[in-house]
């Protein structure tokens, strides 16, 4: 390492040890800002309310305060500025049962995530905020979570992510905003991208630009804020955070496309990569309904964790980025890069690896892991090839930590396991072999991979895919069309809707089912109903 890199190595060391020992104090309203008392002149909660990880007597409550949000600072003055927040057992909220005032502090981007509590286990409820002498925010609503012990006869959860804003129009967040009584919404990540303003119009490769990011490629704590406050002015994204509980984690590109651990894609040292990851991570902390126990502190922060829907399901929200070994082949650059050097060795990292073993032996009903990447191998060989041909960025390159949650599986001899996933940006359903190398031997779990709601633009439905379904005897379904899934569980089986929307490079687009499927808990394996 240089000098000057050793130099900073121990600035950002030091650092973080103030941070770690700062934070709770920060996050308990011990900020240096003045306490701003006038009125802010303009309505602050353009960027929306949202509510998160429902827990039997309650759930995180959030909004941002932001008057002008592609301003500095999103107009806001360096002072903190009470708000006032109420949940209440009505929409027009004149029955409030919880009510307190919080501070939107300038350090965290005048972000506000209040854990309320004191509620009744599963049964809706709705919230909104208000700051002095400035608009009431909109109303939003959650439910809460069954009580641990519960039998429960029906839980209800969309799953969605990959938005792209230039890549097309959030319409398909419009559609789930509107899907009856559902518990809650597993955003799997890629929230925002990280790219800077693309041109309008056709590409040399990819969809058209539809409309356009503001400013250049992110980097620092505001550029991320900025670019947080443009995807959720949407007010499709901003109607399904009204409308349901999400239950948040990230994927790549609220960081970086492709980054794993401490490595980033372009080779930047560890130590200056921790720099754009730090900011990136509490800009993510900040725009996200999560617990106080998620904001970052040295090494990142603990995104994994359980939400437990009494007896019926354990939903266990994993982190497949913050742990992770870098990827093998260059990121598969080097090419061919075959089977036996798909060895990376940590998907999860070891202590997620055991927090997850300890978890699958709770007796529900259901176990639905709720991650990133795909986990069943997938042959992405062209139609003429004779050579398998493996991506290095999904399960399929860590073969080793995919081993070893087969084994777990296969230890707690579960027959209920479910796996959702993103980023692939189609909809993909399948199996998971227990071998790699017998994808049409015995399964393990079933997996519902959910498209993108715009990543990918209008796509190409099956144009040109025969050979992935040729070539992978595990998959049921594989289409290049933008959406999301369903799951409507229940104790005697688990369905999942595929619905996807007509178009996306335009407003108004169309949304429909494209298949249904049902899975029954004493067995992996799939039926089209």
């Amino acid at each position: 390492m240089k000098d000057a890199e050793m130099i900073l190595a121990d600035t950002i060391d030091r650092r973080h040890l103030i941070k770690a020992a700062g934070s709770l104090a920060i996050l308990a309203g011990f900020s240096r800002a003045p306490l701003f008392a006038q009125p802010l002149g303009a309505n602050p909660f353009t960027l929306g309310v949202a509510s998160g990880d429902p827990w039997p007597d309650g759930f995180v409550i959030w909004t941002r305060l932001a008057p002008r949000p592609f301003d500095e600072h999103a107009g806001m003055p360096a002072a903190r500025v009470p708000v006032r927040w109420e949940v209440a057992e009505d929409e027009a909220c004149q029955r409030v049962v919880r009510s307190g005032e919080t501070l939107a502090m300038p350090e965290l981007g005048h972000s506000v995530h209040v854990e309320v509590g004191g509620l009744q286990s599963h049964r809706r409820y709705w919230y909104r905020f208000a700051v002095a002498g400035s608009d009431v925010s909109p109303v939003g609503t959650a439910r809460t979570a069954p009580a641990t012990s519960a039998s429960v006869d029906r839980v209800r959860i969309g799953v969605a992510g990959c938005q792209n804003y230039e890549m097309g129009h959030f319409d398909a967040w419009s559609h789930l905003a509107n899907e009856p009584d559902l518990d809650l919404i597993f955003h799997y990540g890629d929230y925002i991208y990280e790219g800077g303003t693309t041109p309008l119009g056709p590409q040399a490769k990819g969809p058209p630009i539809v409309r356009q990011h503001i400013g250049g490629e992110i980097y620092s704590i505001e550029d991320y804020r900025r670019r947080y406050a443009q995807y959720k002015s949407d007010p499709a994204l901003q109607a399904a955070h009204a409308a349901c509980a999400f239950a948040c984690s990230f994927d790549d590109h609220e960081i970086d496309n492709n980054w794993a651990g401490d490595a980033d894609q372009d080779g930047t040292s560890p130590e200056i990569f921790a720099l754009r990851r730090y900011a990136a991570l509490q800009a993510w902390y900040e725009n996200m309904p999560v617990r106080k126990a998620m904001f970052p502190a040295h090494g990142g922060l603990t995104a994994y964790r359980r939400l437990d829907y009494g007896r019926l399901l354990r939903m266990h929200v994993l982190d497949t980025r913050s742990n992770r070994t870098d990827q093998v082949c260059d990121d598969g650059k080097i090419r061919p890069c075959p089977a036996p050097v798909l060895q990376s060795p940590e998907v999860l990292g070891r202590q997620q690896e055991a927090w997850l073993d300890e978890g699958l032996g709770s007796g529900a009903t259901w176990n639905l892991l709720a991650q990133q990447i795909i986990v069943m191998p997938v042959d992405f060989r062209a139609d003429d090839a004779a050579e398998a041909r493996f991506a290095t960025d999904l399960w399929d390159g860590y073969r080793p930590a995919r081993k070893r949650l087969i084994d777990s599986i296969r230890k707690h001899e579960l027959t209920n396991l479910i796996v959702a996933t993103g980023d692939h940006h189609k909809h993909l359903v399948g199996l998971v072999p227990e071998n790699d190398e017998r994808p049409d031997g015995p399964k393990i779990a079933v997996e519902f991979q959910a498209a993108s709601i715009s990543s990918n633009g209008n796509g190409t439905g099956e144009a040109g895919l025969d050979q992935m379904m040729r070539n992978n005897p595990h998959f049921d379904l594989y289409t290049d069309r933008r959406g999301y899934q369903l799951f409507d569980i229940t104790p005697k089986q688990w369905r999942t809707d595929v619905k996807v929307v007509d178009q996306v490079e335009k407003p108004g687009g169309r949304i429909s089912t494209l298949a249904r499927y049902a899975v029954e808990p004493n067995a992996p394996a799939l039926h089209r109903i």
